[in-house]
């Protein structure tokens, strides 16, 4: 969650108004992100947590006995923020930054390295990652794709 505060000069003086970023999921693959903005952080938080939560959608991971992870490489745009998520060895935790890392935990990922290129809006990394995340095809997915068994 990310609360950023903005001041307007009005005839009385400033008037304050607070935006928060909520990123919700279930760790079981289904992830969602929500923009708010409030007079007061609870009244933002709030609005956001329910946008996040009606946005929810589902990501193809890759569950082993090992650990979780991505199923292929893949990269997510939005706006000029590039997001590139790799899939890592059971044990490699999550290596990210602050945006990208709240995106992938919620999701259920526990193994996965990134690197992010181009802007760093917050906003616009979330939905560059949610973009790469919707990307994601995991093999049986594919085989239906081309009609081949695997």
């Amino acid at each position: 969650m990310q609360i950023r505060r903005c001041a307007c000069v009005v005839k009385g003086g400033r008037r304050f108004s607070f935006a928060a970023l909520v990123v919700t999921g279930d760790s079981k693959g289904n992830v969602g992100f929500g923009y708010g903005k409030g007079g007061e952080v609870p009244v933002a938080v709030e609005k956001a947590t329910k946008v996040a939560n009606r946005r929810q959608k589902p990501v193809h991971l890759q569950t082993s006995a090992q650990g979780t992870t991505i199923p292929h490489r893949v990269e997510g745009r939005f706006g000029a923020s590039k997001v590139l998520l790799i899939p890592a060895s059971p044990g490699t935790g999550v290596i990210a930054g602050a945006v990208v890392k709240a995106v992938v935990e919620s999701a259920g990922v526990s193994d996965i390295l990134t690197k992010s290129r181009g802007s760093n809006n917050p906003v616009n990394m979330v939905k560059a990652t949610m973009n790469a995340l919707a990307k994601l095809r995991t093999r049986d997915d594919i085989a239906r794709l081309r009609g081949v068994e695997v």
